[in-house]
């Protein structure tokens, strides 16, 4: 029944950063702003790789108060390294670019309203009752759907901090590399993807499905 979950986060980015590229041009306040803010986000660019394995490792045959019990803590996770996020961009200052304050207000916008999404998503998958597998499963077929949204969002939190110089110099910041879960895959056939990865070039057996699945809840029980 998560495999729903898990194809929403295979297809979309399970990463805030997602950064490549390098550059010896930037000059020395790019530099010490992307050494700032991103000392700050690995703590919890870690913390949100380990929330999407927790909810593709739980994928394959857990119970559903297992998977409740995982997707609910996963996204509260989430939504709490996406407020730090936006408070380590804060505590970074405007970066030293064209437009630099904008494209710190609009990240701090952003990535606190994702934060608000994943916590709705949090208290849906709570509303949810893991005693009636038909209900359950029809339930998080909706928690899928605004996943895949939410998902979207977080695309497009940091972006702009992405672009140019800035990008660049970030790329090169230890803390702004792409983690590895450090919550480990269970050995029951459902392998997840490399944090960072989409789902094409992925063995996740989620990930060859839809991210929307449109009336498959009823019969991945």
């Amino acid at each position: 029944m998560n495999k729903k979950l898990a194809a929403a986060l295979s297809g979309g980015a399970v990463l805030v950063l997602a950064l490549s590229g390098c550059s010896d041009d930037e000059g020395n306040k790019v530099d010490d702003w992307a050494k700032t803010f991103c000392d700050q986000a690995k703590p919890q660019i870690q913390k949100r790789a380990d929330a999407h394995q927790i909810i593709i490792s739980t994928a394959a045959d857990s119970k559903p108060a297992e998977i409740q019990a995982a997707d609910s803590k996963a996204f509260q996770d989430i939504a709490d390294a996406d407020r730090a996020l936006a408070k380590a961009v804060e505590g970074a200052g405007a970066p030293p670019v064209e437009n630099g304050e904008k494209v710190q207000q609009d990240a701090i916008k952003e990535l606190n309203a994702t934060a608000v999404a994943y916590e709705g998503l949090k208290k849906q998958v709570d509303a949810l009752d893991p005693t009636n597998q038909q209900k359950f499963a029809d339930g998080l077929q909706g928690v899928a759907d605004g996943l895949t949204k939410i998902e979207k969002m977080d695309q497009n939190a940091l972006s702009k901090l992405e672009e140019g110089e800035l990008g660049q110099a970030m790329a090169k910041q230890p803390g702004c590399q792409k983690p590895t879960a450090s919550t480990p895959p269970k050995a029951s056939g459902s392998a997840s993807p490399n944090p960072g990865s989409t789902a094409s070039g992925s063995s996740d057996k989620a990930s060859k499905k839809p991210a929307k699945p449109t009336s498959s809840a009823k019969t991945e029980e």
